[in-house]
């Protein structure tokens, strides 16, 4: 481990352990790792990989700095336990804001609102089958300001803007716009539904709905996404660019400790994905898992594969 990573973990502990006798700061330290070992297929390659998807460890708190006005932070990292070097920290979410009855502001690097919006649509996230392979607009940003209005009968509104400095803008201002409804987890609705629109981010303009829906133990997803380029890498305005449209369709099922899932992907002009997978709950913070996926791409004969299982713990 190297000294950034050292001093980042050192500076955790400690401030956790000074945070836990400040009721007013309330941090936490937290994580995943998320590790599978595969068979990946790619133009007729086979390779086995023990690969880190998404892996990650932050620091994350709000303090309380009045009645009506409390401050938050987040500081995360992506942990590759997969790369060939030691320096395998990667940049995440990292933002301060505030927060209060007019709702919250936060400005850093941050996901997107039209990311946000997917809420747990996406039964494979992190792994291969993972729909920023199809679709546009899974981005995180470098250089964002976010507001996000208080719940309103369970009603919220976010826009985020990405500063034209950002690298990944081209030199363009952009803004990413959503409305939403219910609770991504499903947990205090049983209906989660959105809609968002990108413009001008990451040299895109995104349209997307989604909506998930639970019954009893199977949750049902779907999600339309029209996408069409309006900016090259140079900053140059693209013309006459046909918008490509997309659709995505995900089911899961709880059987006690077993979730089984699938789903289905496609975008005009691209190609189409399908998956199907299960999860075994060990307890609370891990679990073992299994997955399939097949992706095809349009004027290509040989589809990718992707077989694997897993393990992954939370903290």
């Amino acid at each position: 481990m190297n000294v950034f990573c050292k001093t980042l973990l050192a500076s955790a502990l400690a401030t956790a352990t000074l945070a836990s006798a400040q009721a007013a700061d309330a941090l936490t330290v937290y994580g995943k790792l998320n590790v599978t070992a595969q068979s990946n297929d790619v133009n007729d390659d086979a390779t086995t990989t023990i690969q880190s998807n998404a892996s990650r460890f932050g620091v994350k708190g709000a303090f309380e700095l009045s009645s009506s006005l409390e401050a938050f932070y987040t500081v995360e990292y992506e942990v590759d336990t997969g790369d060939d070097v030691k320096e395998n920290f990667k940049a995440r979410n990292q933002f301060v804001g505030l927060k209060g009855k007019f709702g919250a502001f936060s400005v850093g690097r941050n996901d997107t609102m039209l990311k946000v919006s997917q809420g747990k649509v996406d039964q494979f996230n992190d792994l291969s089958a993972d729909i920023k392979n199809l679709f546009k607009g899974e981005n995180r940003i470098s250089q964002t300001a976010t507001y996000i209005t208080p719940s309103m009968s369970g009603f919220k509104l976010g826009v985020t803007y990405a500063a034209e400095g950002a690298a990944s803008q081209y030199n363009q201002d952009g803004f990413s716009l959503a409305a939403m409804y219910g609770d991504a987890k499903l947990k205090k609705t049983s209906v989660f539904a959105s809609v968002a629109y990108d413009a001008d981010v990451k040299g895109y303009e995104v349209v997307r709905a989604t909506v998930q829906g639970k019954i009893a133990n199977l949750k049902l997803g779907g999600m339309y996404q029209q996408q069409e380029a309006t900016y090259d890498s140079s900053g140059m305005p693209l013309v006459n660019q046909e918008s490509k449209t997309g659709y995505l369709f995900s089911a899961a099922y709880s059987i006690n400790s077993v979730v089984l899932k699938a789903q289905f992907q496609d975008m005009e002009d691209k190609g189409d994905s399908w998956s199907v997978g299960g999860d075994y709950k060990l307890g609370k913070p891990t679990k073992l898992f299994a997955f399939y996926t097949n992706r095809s791409y349009e004027n290509v004969d040989n589809s990718d594969k992707y077989i694997g299982v897993g393990l992954e713990h939370k903290f």
